[in-house]
């Protein structure tokens, strides 16, 4: 009998946006012969399922079940294609872990800890991995340009402390610009965090585990036309993504060792993604943050990954679902 899938996607930020194409990359790669797939939006006015009529289908909170032709679907595992919240910070996780269904995502605290990007940094620096120095800013608590700036150096980087997908980055190379950047970030989100610019090559690395063996997908470098990588880089095509990474084999052993180390510190499941500064001078890896719903989309670097490690996106997405309904 085939397993009923609830590919989960929409969420209520600006991230909605990029989840519903990282939903439709999955749906498409999907094994129809193995999985009955039902896209589950959920969405400000509602969680709702679209049927074969165009209808919309209103999901049942109660045990996140629907009706369709009059008959009640209740799910095998829910999918998770939820960028930014309530699918990528614990809400959704803890959700069905009230529910008892099972996620192919992190866990409750696992999400709402790697989502919030300062402390995820801090747990990170405590367990040995290298990081930038920040700091993190509250709306309710401002500080001055002049006192962040007495704190940490210039270049920074500004950023919304939630979320991902890169909305309201900037890159700050002189005081005066510190105040607009602050501003912009705030637009976002409520906290905000300030991070020392490190010089090197930008990695990203997809790390996954199957039957309790942590593998680290083929090591995508980050090469931008624009000053970082920032939204227009990542989706509008203003970067270059190579993959597998032209590398030393001491930097492939030191990203793959921290990549490894960073997975396995906040006890992630399922297909996460890292992101890393190298720096060629002193040889390090700087963790920047962890991605616990990565994109998926044709424009994302996962399913890059998953193809130059010589694996279909069928066979991938089947690996996960699997591995999850193993371990429930």
């Amino acid at each position: 009998m085939k397993k009923k899938v609830a590919l989960v996607t929409g969420g209520l930020s600006s991230e909605a946006q990029i989840s519903y194409k990282s939903a439709k990359t999955v749906f498409n790669a999907l094994d129809k012969d193995k999985y009955e797939v039902y896209m589950i939006d959920v969405h400000p006015t509602g969680w709702w399922y679209e049927n074969k009529e165009a209808e919309e289908v209103a999901v049942d909170k109660a045990d996140f079940s629907i009706i369709e032709n009059g008959a009640k679907i209740q799910f095998d595992v829910a999918l998770m294609c939820i960028h930014g919240t309530p699918g990528e910070d614990g809400k959704m996780q803890g959700y069905f872990d009230l529910i008892g269904l099972p996620y192919t995502s992190c866990n409750t605290a696992t999400s709402a800890l790697t989502f919030n990007k300062r402390y995820t940094v801090a747990v990170a620096g405590f367990g040995g991995v290298h990081v930038a120095k920040s700091l993190h800013l509250f709306a309710e608590q401002p500080l001055s340009p002049d006192q962040i700036l007495a704190e940490v150096n210039l270049p920074v980087f500004v950023k919304p402390n939630n979320g991902g997908s890169s909305f309201g980055i900037s890159k700050v190379n002189a005081a005066a610009e510190l105040a607009p950047a602050l501003e912009k970030a705030f637009k976002e989100d409520t906290q905000v965090l300030v991070e020392e610019f490190i010089s090197g090559r930008e990695f990203t690395i997809g790390v996954f585990k199957s039957k309790g063996i942590t593998t680290v997908l083929p090591i995508t470098e980050i090469i931008t036309e624009n000053e970082f990588f920032d939204f227009e880089a990542k989706y509008e095509g203003k970067s270059e993504e190579i993959t597998p990474a032209k590398i030393t084999d001491t930097m492939f052993k030191e990203l793959t060792e921290a990549a490894k180390k960073v997975y396995d510190m906040f006890n992630c499941r399922g297909v996460v993604r890292i992101d890393f500064i190298y720096n060629e001078i002193v040889q390090k890896a700087f963790l920047l943050e962890v991605n616990t719903v990565p994109g998926q989309s044709d424009a994302s670097v996962i399913p890059q990954q998953v193809r130059a490690m010589g694996w279909s996106l069928t066979d991938f997405y089947g690996t996960i679902i699997e591995d999850t309904l193993l371990s429930k």
